[in-house]
């Protein structure tokens, strides 16, 4: 008998729905919608289990809302949403979304906190949902941590639309009811930071060469203006520094190369060794004479994606007042084929003094950063950090699960393990074996070769060998993000595009450098 009944109420609130929601009063400007919390039930006898959040929404609609889910499905699952309208009339969109069980914290098989990740990717699919809707202005259920909300709501709703006609609604959040608002923007802050990180490598190749790569990050931080200092080096200034290994690898274009300097002085004492991060800024790789297949081509424009972490972690890091002492470094460039450009064989000399035998052109990124790296030496750090879609190797080892991590400083190990528990985005330590040193130093040429010896074998690892000659400070990690370069479907709050991972990692280490940093 309850079946009918069921079915007619369903069908009631159906025909109800959709006349509030074709008011033709009701504009996307002024659309307001409300993402709310439910996590699973422990056992079949329990009821609903809201967020604090949205059991106070609840009772002050009489328990509609509680009766509205009980009637319209079956509980809801984590990632899961149902969406009412009509409950209320500030909020004629409401979208509950699916929180997983209740005080789930890290998990050591999967290296990540499954309360935080559940909430980014439960709020990111309310508000990409409402976004669907046209609502313009969306409030959101912190669950309990405002930052991994807010978090969700940023890198939800970020989508690379600028060079399209038609563009999906700009959808402004704020969290709905008591939040830790300090948490709520530390969160927005570190969407924001990844999504300028994911704009630059969206960003069309012709719309982001190194000149305009360079111009943005100096837009973006001229309010900090008295904290950072940045210097666009000239391709005179590259010369004089003696980069012959990255000036071989921007000969073959028309674009003139950029080495992009960031000063961010965070720190009280303006002695204290700063941490320094490069960033390999490939604005384009065609791979040079050693030229790549063309499917897929294109996507080579986020080939500066290490640069782009880098600059976008250190606007960040401005942004957040982080008390610390931070230099990027981003040698920027094209990589292609020209009567200038390397060839299969050539030799070229790197800032330290060691020679290169180039005998592949498409494995230029470690080019560049050979001379970034020894650069990086000069301001006595007290860590290096190096960034760089380095390899297809990697991709193949880890696919975009986790960044691949080389380091010779178990402490940088450990902090930035821990950072990307924090943010989700997962790292995985990798060897530094004498074992792949020996590929790249046998060498018939020169020093060093830009390719191991064997070159389908453990190219990540080579790479990372080749990088390592040219490193003598105590911390140093090469990390390489070729794998998380790109987000289908793995990231449940990101769209399909380019990720910007792993930017968070980037300055959630820096948070807790800031705080240990002079143990070391």
């Amino acid at each position: 008998m309850l079946i009918p009944f069921r079915r007619a109420l369903l069908t009631a609130i159906r025909q109800h729905n959709c006349r509030l929601f074709s008011d033709s009063n009701v504009t996307s400007s002024t659309r307001k919608g409300l993402v709310l919390g439910v996590y699973e039930k422990q056992s079949d006898n329990d009821g609903i289990h809201f967020t604090e959040a949205a059991a106070e929404f609840d009772r002050s609609i009489s328990g509609k809302l509680s009766e509205m889910l009980s009637i319209s499905g079956p509980p809801l699952k984590k990632g899961k949403s149902r969406i009412f309208y009509g409950l209320h009339q500030d909020f004629p969109s409401v979208i509950v979304v699916g929180l997983g069980k209740s005080g789930t914290g890290v998990c050591g098989k999967e290296n990540w906190d499954n309360c935080k990740e559940n909430i980014r990717a439960a709020v990111s699919a309310g508000c990409r949902q409402l976004q669907d809707l046209e609502v313009a202005h969306v409030q959101v259920d912190p669950c309990g941590d405002g930052q991994s909300a807010a978090e969700g709501a940023m890198l939800g709703l970020f989508e690379y639309d600028e060079l399209k006609t038609k563009k999906k609604v700009r959808v402004t959040t704020q969290p709905y009811g008591s939040v830790d608002s300090a948490a709520w923007q530390k969160g927005v802050l570190y969407g924001d930071g990844q999504n300028l990180a994911r704009q630059l490598m969206e960003a069309p190749a012709n719309h982001i060469t190194p000149t305009v790569f360079a111009n943005t990050i100096e837009q973006k931080l001229s309010p900090f203006a008295h904290k950072v200092a940045v210097h666009k080096r000239p391709q005179s200034w590259i010369e004089s520094e003696q980069m012959e290994a990255f000036l071989s690898v921007s000969k073959g274009s028309e674009e003139p190369p950029i080495f992009l300097e960031l000063h961010y002085k965070g720190s009280l004492d303006s002695a204290q060794p700063p941490l320094v991060l490069v960033g390999k800024g490939i604005t384009f790789d065609s791979g040079g004479i050693s030229l790549k297949p063309s499917s897929g081509m294109d996507a080579m424009r986020a080939d500066m994606g290490g640069a782009a972490t880098v600059c976008s972690s250190i606007v960040t890091a401005a942004a957040l007042k982080l008390p610390i002492n931070i230099i990027g470094l981003a040698p920027l460039c094209e990589n292609m084929p020209s009567g200038k450009a390397n060839k299969p064989g050539d030799v070229v000399r790197a800032k330290n003094g060691k020679t290169i035998q180039v005998d592949n052109t498409d494995a230029e990124g470690r080019l560049i950063l050979a001379d970034a790296l020894c650069y990086a030496h000069s301001f006595k750090p007290r860590a290096i950090i190096n960034a760089a879609t380095l390899t297809g190797a990697m991709d193949v080892a880890l696919g975009s699960a986790a960044t691949g991590v080389f380091t010779n400083s178990d402490w940088l190990w450990d902090r930035l393990h821990k950072a990307s528990i924090v943010t989700g985005d997962r790292v995985w330590r990798m060897p530094l074996f004498q074992h792949y040193t020996k590929q790249i130093t046998e060498s018939a040429l020169a020093d060093l070769n830009n390719v191991g010896k064997y070159s389908r074998s453990g190219g990540a690892c080579t790479a990372a060998a080749f990088l390592k000659e040219f490193v003598t400070a105590d911390h140093w990690a090469h990390l390489d993000i070729a794998g998380v370069m790109t987000n289908k479907d793995e990231v449940p709050y990101l769209r399909k595009g380019m990720s910007g991972r792993p930017t968070q990692v980037m300055f959630e280490k820096k948070n807790i450098c800031a705080k240990t940093i002079h143990v070391i």
